[in-house]
């Protein structure tokens, strides 16, 4: 595999940072110019949250990204330490979020681990691992907390059933099949016949119409094996430990919003489920948007999925959602990029 250097360094730009928030301002304001029930005692009513369930909140997001730094420096064999771990932990949330979320930051993130001394098979394992883990996630875990919240996943918003119907609950499902398909596929090709599945892909881009991405395909196929090489002979202790770390991981970056949610109203604990389980309907309406990071379309859908809960605070509390899970990524990214270009490509790491 080759990285391009020119189109990774169009992903990781400063400059922008400008274009997600001025999307994500726009729909905030244009969300105060046309709903009549938000005016500037609205926007006083953020004063009138716990500040210990805010603080809760931010504690959450913070112990998420610690538990992103672990996992990292758990899945490369301790070769990263926690200084460059806080690096690449940031440095990938910023790609991310400065890139649509159906694209994903994956190359980018090939490549920062490889700029860190890590040999670029096993920087390729190790983006492919923590994918599937995240997928695998979604698709375990995302049954047994809808179980829990006994059907009321889907928000009854007269909006959304003027806007969607019920094409949202059809969407989510079959994106559900496609995630769940596809992570199923990616774990049997990485950990079980990873020969088998660049036999069947070469095989598939051989039929006439899809013979001009064969090297594309052969190309991915031998990264699969690669990658399954780097992961093969790795104990029960490693693999316990980046699923639990993952298990965290996802669960404190929803534990976040109910936490946000709290501060403004009481909930009880049948609704904190609701809440969590939303979160997951929300991940995938996010994941298919085209906008970088969501912006605008996680502003939007916010209210429509939990404005049931806030009530009048619906307003405050989605922009204080999005300032502490997205807008500090592309603000810290902007910051740590110029002095990791220097760190990694002028002098000599002192870590």
């Amino acid at each position: 595999m080759k990285l391009d250097n020119k189109q990774i360094f169009a992903t990781l730009n400063p400059n922008k940072v400008w274009f997600p928030v001025i999307i994500g301002l726009g729909i905030v304001f244009l969300m105060f110019y046309l709903d009549p029930n938000v005016n500037a005692q609205t926007l006083k009513g953020v004063f009138d949250g716990s500040i210990w369930w805010i603080l809760l909140a931010i504690v959450v997001i913070l112990c998420r990204d610690i538990g992103y730094m672990y996992r990292i420096k758990v899945v490369t064999d301790q070769h990263l330490t926690w200084t460059r771990a806080i690096y690449v932990v940031i440095l990938w949330e910023f790609s991310s979020a400065v890139t649509p979320s159906v694209v994903g930051g994956s190359a980018v993130a090939i490549f920062i681990l490889n700029k860190e001394g890590i040999k670029l098979g096993k920087a390729i394992a190790y983006v492919m691992l923590t994918a599937i883990l995240d997928n695998l996630f979604f698709v375990i875990g995302a049954p047994i907390i809808l179980y829990f919240a006994q059907g009321n996943i889907f928000p009854a918003s007269r909006m959304m059933e003027m806007r969607l119907g019920r094409s949202l609950e059809v969407l989510f499902w079959i994106s559900y099949g496609l995630y769940a398909s596809y992570s199923l596929i990616m774990a049997l090709a990485l950990f079980y016949r990873p020969r088998v599945f660049k036999w069947v892909l070469l095989k598939i881009f051989s039929i006439k119409w899809l013979r001009k991405w064969k090297y594309s395909a052969n190309e991915f196929g031998n990264q699969i094996i690669e990658a399954s090489k780097e992961l093969i002979g790795k104990n029960y202790k490693y693999w316990l430990t980046i699923i639990g770390a993952t298990i965290f991981i996802w669960s404190s970056r929803y534990l976040m919003l109910n936490a946000l949610i709290g501060a403004y109203e009481s909930l009880s604990v049948s609704e904190h489920v609701v809440i969590f389980a939303r979160q997951v309907i929300m991940w995938i309406v996010m994941m298919i948007s085209p906008t970088p990071g969501s912006s605008g379309t996680a502003e939007f859908f916010f209210g429509q999925f939990f404005a049931e809960f806030l009530n009048g605070y619906t307003f405050v509390t989605s922009i204080l959602w999005r300032m502490l899970s997205y807008y500090p990524y592309l603000i810290l990214g902007a910051i740590f990029l110029p002095r990791w270009i220097k760190q990694v490509f002028f002098k000599k790491k002192e870590d």
